[in-house]
């Protein structure tokens, strides 16, 4: 049984303007989401981190086995009118957050789609740390909507040179899953490595280090 709701994300119109985008709330399953968080790996610093450094094990690798099988891709597809076969995907986890993140900014051109779910609480208790889409890439008050980082919220955005997004200062614990199609693997390559060895020196040097 898939852990994921497939039949919400259908469901759910896509927002086009600026960009194209949409946010599915409780995207899992409520027993799915209550194993992948029981199984959610032990992060050891803020930023991401590839999966290579984890544990990935239980319910939370039985989520990212659904996210990587054929039918969330068809999904994706149909609902961006987009061929992504031959596109690789990736993914990073997070953790933690720091002060300094949510920087406002785009993806980087090499990502196609973007696809973020969050596995905190089913409350976010803060208004920091709520994810922002917005008009313009200066200002994180002028935003489209904001997004709750609730467990099982899912957010998918197709990348565009005007897909603005960032948030509010926040620092403490703050779980999400980030998968992209990108495309091609060198990207797979490139980025995996980078989050990688960053996340070695974090934890060599006992201290963040900057990453996107």
């Amino acid at each position: 049984m898939s852990t994921l709701r497939l039949d919400q994300f259908a469901s759910t119109p896509l927002t086009t303007q600026p960009f194209e985008y949409l946010v599915v709330r409780d995207f899992l399953t409520p027993e799915a989401l209550d194993a992948a968080r029981r199984d959610y790996p032990q992060v050891p610093s803020a930023g991401s981190h590839p999966p290579a450094g984890l544990k990935i094990e239980g319910g939370f690798k039985a989520v990212i086995d659904d996210f990587y099988g054929p039918a969330f891709q068809q999904a994706v597809e149909q609902k961006f009118n987009i061929d992504l076969s031959g596109r690789p995907l990736m993914y990073t986890v997070r953790g933690h957050c720091r002060a300094r993140d949510g920087q406002i900014h785009t993806d980087t051109k090499s990502k196609i789609i973007t696809v973020l779910l969050y596995m905190n609480d089913s409350h976010w208790n803060s208004e920091a740390g709520r994810l922002r889409l917005l008009r313009d890439g200066s200002n994180l008050d002028n935003f489209i909507e904001e997004i709750e980082p609730a467990g099982g919220t899912l957010l998918v955005f197709k990348r565009a040179d005007n897909s603005w997004h960032g948030h509010t200062s926040y620092e403490g614990p703050r779980r999400a899953l980030q998968f992209n199609w990108v495309t091609d693997q060198a990207v797979v390559d490139r980025e995996q490595n980078r989050h990688g060895v960053s996340a070695f020196f974090k934890k060599l040097l006992g201290r963040d280090t900057m990453t996107m």
